[in-house]
Formats: C-alpha cells, structure tokens, sequence
C-alpha cells in the first residue's frame, strides 16, 4: 500500500484526525489497564498516542505509512524526551516488522478499509499480537448522529474479528473519536479484542 495519499494529507496543515493530543477515550483506557507490555500504534500518524502511552512507562513502537507524519512524530518524542520509535510499516505486512506485542492500539485505522480489505488488515494485526495479547480499535461508529467517514457497525467489527481470524471480542463499547471537524467527537465505538 503507498503512503502517498495518506502522507498528502499531512503536507499543507493538520490532517482531520489530527488534533494535537492523545484521543480522550485512550486515556481512559490506559488509565484502565488497557494497555500493558510492548505496545504497537498501528497508524500512528503524528505520534500523540503513542506518545502518551511511552509517558505511562511503556514500550512503543509507532508505525505509519506516511513519512511526513513519521517525521513529525519523531521531533515530537526528541523534544518532549520521550524514547518511542517511529518506523514505516505496511498495515498489511506488519509481521515484516519481526516483533509480537502484548497490545496493539488502532485508533482510526480499521474504519478506513474496505469489507474485502479487512481479512488482510486482521491477520496482518494477528501476525504480530501475542497469544493472549490485546487489540484496542477506536473506530467511527454508525450509531448517532455525529457519524464519521466510513463508519462501521458492531456486526461487521464482530464479523472481521472472530475465532475465525484467531481474535475473540471482549467488549465493544460507544465512545467519541475526536477530528479537527466534530466540535464533541464522532460517534465511536471502542473494542477490546483479545487475541487467541
């Protein structure tokens, strides 16, 4: 998959789903336990998540196919001094990466794929997820009025993330996806997936 399309949406001002600070419903999670050991940031863009998870202690990697978010990330993590790599991976190849983490966050990123993409997308996930290990997706919901781009229902989350593709799903739960164009987020749904 090129970056190219996703790192123009970082070359003339802030992407949409950019906005300066960890998503609120990840701070929520963290301060849950939701987030333990190594920790992938599938789609990281500029990095605020996985910045705020390595403020917690822990081990993050970031990885993005746009490298203009890369490198914003990267001057993020050296001036606030905080050690978290930031690296260009492929969503769909991300066993290249040769690393298992015991959480994996996707905040934004399961919603922008098609149902004939999705298949690719979680085994991809799976190929480096601990057995017993932690998928967190922050998504667009299609519940409410505030939907965002491309929303996605439980059903099609249940259906990509079964026994099946080696996930179970723990819980789903509604939330708020904050964007740069929704004044109190869009309507999310926040699932916890564990992987076995």
């Amino acid at each position: 998959m090129s970056g190219q399309p996703w790192d123009a949406s970082y070359r003339d001002g802030p992407a949409p789903w950019d906005i300066d600070r960890p998503q609120p419903a990840l701070i929520r999670l963290a301060s849950e336990g939701g987030f333990t050991g190594a920790v992938l940031d599938a789609g990281c863009g500029t990095g605020e998540n996985a910045l705020y998870l390595a403020s917690l202690g822990l081990s993050v990697l970031g990885v993005d196919v746009a490298e203009t978010a890369l490198a914003m990330a990267r001057k993020k993590a050296d001036e606030r001094g905080l050690a978290v790599d930031f690296t260009a991976a492929d969503a769909f190849e991300l066993d290249r990466l040769g690393r298992r983490f015991e959480t994996v966050l996707d905040c934004g990123l399961f919603h922008s794929f098609d149902r004939d993409e999705r298949p690719r997308y979680v085994a991809s996930l799976a190929s480096v997820t601990e057995h017993d290990g932690r998928l967190q997706v922050l998504c667009f919901s299609d519940q409410g009025p505030d939907t965002g781009p491309h929303p996605v229902t439980q059903d099609e989350l249940r259906a990509a993330l079964n026994a099946r593709t080696g996930w179970s799903v723990a819980n789903i739960d509604s939330d708020r996806l904050m964007t740069r164009f929704h004044n109190n987020g869009a309507a999310a749904w926040v699932a916890t997936v564990k992987r076995i």
